[in-house]
């Protein structure tokens, strides 16, 4: 008995395969950097500051949040945020569906691709900086209207709400054109061909064919474009007027931070600013399991 023990002990595979067996390998242990990356830039962060948020200068633990929720020139700022986001980022799908339809076709599609990107190389302080010398009263834009007797005084662009929406769009659409761009160019064109075979026209095809296919895609785009315009800072500060109609709430969570020193304010508005922003994902998300989500490609029957 004791000879039969001892050998289905030293029959045990090593501890590697046993682990190997439950999904632990060495390859699995290449997402360590990346767990350790997100741990210490993105959830201890969050943690820290939600904790912060609960420890208010003065009153009980949601002082900050009752305070924001109090206050219409804090509150205020989700409106202004969202009026600038969402419009944004609709307007950047509604362009780059067209151009990317156009461009996945084309000869030279990566030169136009990459004319098409500039901007977001740029950054938006540079961009912003642009505007404000082409949009400004004695900028070029005004200058051509005042010349060609367009108008009498020169357009008010900057400074207020346009300005910022007009920087948002333009560094915004390079990034949703890509998107848009990976999830057309992922169609089979076969699926096309057939169609068109059978007599649908352009616009049939588009509605039948490739909106359908995309629109799970364009969840997704409009997700992440929401999110980066939902974050606008720079913009908001050199294109639009800070204290008054384009005071968005990454804004009042500087003020409280850098001009009032209320750490704890701020990390609340923070929370704030992610709480509806994961709730725009989230309901879009939740939309986009109604669409069509197999595969793309073709195949044979």
């Amino acid at each position: 008995m004791k000879m039969n023990v001892r050998t289905r002990i030293t029959k045990q595979p090593p501890l590697s395969q046993r682990l190997a067996a439950r999904g632990l390998d060495s390859l699995t242990l290449l997402i360590l950097p990346a767990v350790i990356f997100l741990l210490a830039l993105f959830i201890y962060p969050f943690l820290y500051g939600l904790w912060l948020s609960l420890e208010p200068k003065t009153g009980g633990t949601f002082s900050n949040y009752q305070h924001f929720f109090s206050d219409p020139f804090l509150y205020g700022t989700i409106t202004t945020t969202l009026w600038l986001a969402v419009p944004v980022t609709l307007l950047n799908l509604a362009l780059a569906v067209p151009v990317a339809l156009r461009v996945r076709h084309m000869r030279r599609q990566r030169l136009l691709t990459t004319i098409l990107v500039v901007p977001i190389t740029l950054g938006t302080v540079l961009v912003a900086e642009g505007l404000l010398n082409y949009l400004g009263p004695q900028g070029w834009f005004n200058r051509i209207l005042l010349t060609l007797g367009l108008v009498s005084a020169p357009v008010r662009l900057i400074h207020n709400y346009w300005g910022v929406f007009l920087s948002l769009l333009i560094t915004g659409f390079p990034f949703t054109f890509l998107l848009t761009l990976s999830y057309l160019t992922g169609i089979d064109p076969a699926l096309e061909k057939a169609s068109a075979t059978l007599g649908a026209g352009a616009r049939e095809r588009f509605r039948h064919i490739l909106l359908p296919l995309i629109l799970p895609g364009l969840a997704i785009t409009f997700c992440l474009s929401f999110v980066q315009a939902f974050a606008v800072f720079p913009s908001a500060v050199l294109l639009g007027a800070p204290a008054g109609p384009t005071r968005v709430i990454s804004i009042a969570a500087y003020t409280a931070a850098f001009e009032e020193y209320d750490y704890s304010l701020a990390s609340a508005i923070a929370m704030v600013m992610g709480i509806v922003q994961l709730a725009i994902v989230a309901l879009v998300l939740g939309v986009r399991g109604l669409f069509y989500r197999g595969s793309t490609a073709g195949g044979k029957g």
